[in-house]
């Protein structure tokens, strides 16, 4: 769904202006974000955009249109410096990462300046913010959606087997993930907690443009420290499956002795003992399994706010260009 495609190539140096990159089909059988866009580029919908110019985008329409999670490799792996270095790479995924740089990023021929991730998933996440890394600009984005809509925020930071992530590439940017919803599958629910997000997302960043905006003491997070995967036999199958304890209980903490893989003969796998207490995130996302992966652990953190987030996000807020078409671009 990319937009103007005809548009000339803009001059967009260091403090040049651009637009708000709303993206969803990252992963193409994640079809909610999709249809909120697509609707409301039509103008079926309407979606609050705090006057901001924004820039509604598919990110794999191929993987859309065929209901795949990708076709040759995850776009959210994608964007990785290196990977994107290398023309001569045949992947679909890759070729499509570089276009949608070359045309939405910072210095492309419609430049936007911050990226929100538009996703959904097979886990009991409810709705949810992801941020990559401690960028300040991200946190203090983060911190505003906080504040007003509560949501938890997974911070994943430290895991050199997952790199390349999208928002990555843009000067802000983070994920709205909402769940659970079967992939593949529209939920009204979904579509609605995800406007929700992206309302306000564009309302912190409004805010940010006009000097308004006021964040929090604390940013609370839950700061990814790993993963774990169910207990495979020799030859790599499932040995076990997530104890049904677990389930449906992303954000809540597991305390050592407390169940988590069940085998086929009825044997609880616990929490080992001396263990810290963790908090479980994306548990049984059916996409992960191919990652071997069956949840994410996290450690639940709060941030002290720092003057530099508010520094940050405002510098980029005040280069966002206005929205004169009262929809997405």
């Amino acid at each position: 769904m990319d937009v103007n495609d005809e548009a000339g190539h803009r001059n967009s140096g260091p403090g040049s202006r651009g637009a708000v990159l709303v993206v969803g089909g990252t992963h193409g059988n994640e079809i909610n974000g999709p249809w909120l866009l697509q609707t409301w580029r039509r103008g079926a919908v309407a979606v609050a955009s705090g006057d901001l110019a924004v820039r509604a985008v598919i990110g794999n329409p191929e993987a859309l249109a065929a209901n795949r999670r990708y076709i040759d490799r995850d776009l959210n792996r994608s964007f990785d410096r290196e990977r994107l270095a290398d023309t001569e790479s045949p992947e679909l995924e890759v070729a499509r990462a570089r276009h949608l740089l070359e045309r939405h990023g910072p210095t492309g021929m419609e430049p936007c300046l911050v990226a929100i991730d538009l996703h959904s998933t097979t886990a009991a996440m409810g709705n949810s913010l992801v941020v990559y890394g401690r960028r300040p600009a991200d946190l203090a984005l983060a911190a505003g959606i906080q504040q007003r809509l509560g949501l938890p925020v997974y911070l994943h930071e430290g895991d050199p087997a997952q790199t390349g992530y999208l928002c990555e590439r843009w000067p802000c940017g983070l994920v709205i993930e909402v769940g659970p919803v079967a992939q593949g599958l529209l939920n009204p629910a979904i579509v609605q907690q995800t406007r929700l997000a992206l309302e306000e997302a564009l309302a912190v960043l409004a805010a940010a443009r006009s000097g308004r905006l006021r964040l929090p003491e604390h940013l609370v997070v839950h700061r990814h420290c790993g993963t774990l995967d169910v207990p495979r036999d020799g030859q790599g199958a499932p040995s076990a499956l997530i104890h049904p304890q677990r389930l449906g209980r992303d954000w809540q903490p597991i305390q050592p002795g407390d169940p988590l893989f069940l085998s086929g003969s009825g044997e609880v796998i616990r929490q080992p003992a001396g263990v810290e207490r963790t908090w479980p995130v994306f548990i049984n996302e059916a996409a992960y399994g191919e990652k071997h992966i069956a949840l994410a652990l996290t450690e639940r953190d709060h941030l002290q706010r720092q003057a530099s987030w508010l520094t940050e996000l405002e510098g980029v807020a005040r280069r966002l260009e206005a929205d004169q078409r009262g929809g997405p671009l």
